[in-house]
């Protein structure tokens, strides 16, 4: 796609206005690959939300920003971060979206023990945002912990969608997508694969909450990608001390074969996810996290 009509496409969706009259009190709290994300007020409702800036001369794929846009504004749910609004000033791209301000799994994984329970509970939080791409004919293809973000209240939504696929009923895709070490064995063999791919990605993330991180993060790319295509189910650290129930809802999970993988839908109906609690349980785990975080920025 030529620059010139990704910028006119952009105008197509983006709100013709200026963006620096209807937010003020901007915070800049972090710098991403693609551009600086920030916190700001709305003028007129004085609510807290997020900005990503983008300048767009420095990205390279700049279809993948306007997929991302296209799907956050078509699939609204309580497990998917809102999209507010997006602006076009010059040549520099502002997308504004709900703030959460628990920040983002990993802050958690990274720094608690969760329990079955807890993990449970954020599982079937992601997994019902799941279901919801899937029935809307997009696989997000990039689960992991770092695209799950949290709420003070404890609520769970999937956020980052620029690698999102969008599939007819009977289509599949072959392109090699995702962050390695979550990615499904037909993504890395280069098989045709469908939305069971966010599954396998899911119990990867599942075994990020248990153990801190994915199987083979201390492997380079290359070499993780090689272990999943070869090694099929990655092994758990410690499965003695996980419940039965817990490793029947990762062996469905992390099926090699995607026929053997349940759909989001069937996965939703396991006896573990009931297992979970409301979503204010989460509450204590991530203030903690926060104020880990707070204190390691002092």
């Amino acid at each position: 796609m030529k620059d010139a009509q990704i910028i006119a496409d952009l105008q197509a969706i983006c709100t013709d206005a200026d963006p620096t009259k209807l937010y003020r009190s901007m915070i800049k709290i972090g710098q991403g690959a693609s551009g600086g994300v920030y916190t700001a007020q709305s003028v007129d409702t004085n609510m807290s939300v997020a900005i990503k800036q983008m300048n767009l001369a420095q990205q390279l794929k700049k279809e993948v920003i306007i997929n991302e846009i296209l799907v956050m504004r078509e699939a609204h749910h309580k497990n998917i971060v809102n999209f507010i609004d997006s602006f076009l000033v010059s040549n520099e791209l502002w997308v504004v979206m709900e703030y959460m301000e628990g920040g983002s799994l990993t802050d958690v994984v990274t720094t608690s023990m969760m329990t079955e329970s807890q993990i449970a509970t954020v599982c079937r939080e992601t997994l019902e945002g799941i279901c919801h791409l899937h029935s809307l004919g997009i696989i997000h293809r990039d689960i992991k912990s770092d695209n799950v973000l949290l709420g003070l209240n404890g609520h769970v939504k999937l956020t980052d969608f620029g690698f999102c696929a969008r599939l007819n009923d009977s289509e599949t895709r072959t392109t090699m997508v995702g962050t390695p070490y979550w990615m499904a064995p037909e993504v890395v063999t280069r098989k045709e694969y469908g939305p069971k791919i966010d599954i396998w990605s899911l119990g990867i993330m599942v075994i990020e909450m248990i153990e801190g991180e994915p199987p083979y993060l201390h492997e380079n790319p290359l070499r993780a990608l090689y272990l999943i295509a070869t090694n099929g189910t990655p092994a758990l650290q410690h499965p003695d001390e996980l419940s039965d129930i817990l490793k029947d809802f990762l062996r469905q999970s992390l099926a090699v074969n995607s026929i053997d993988r349940p759909d989001a839908n069937t996965l939703l109906e396991h006896p573990y996810l009931k297992r979970g609690d409301h979503v204010k349980s989460l509450i204590p785990l991530i203030k903690a996290s926060r104020d880990l975080r707070k204190a390691h920025d002092l």
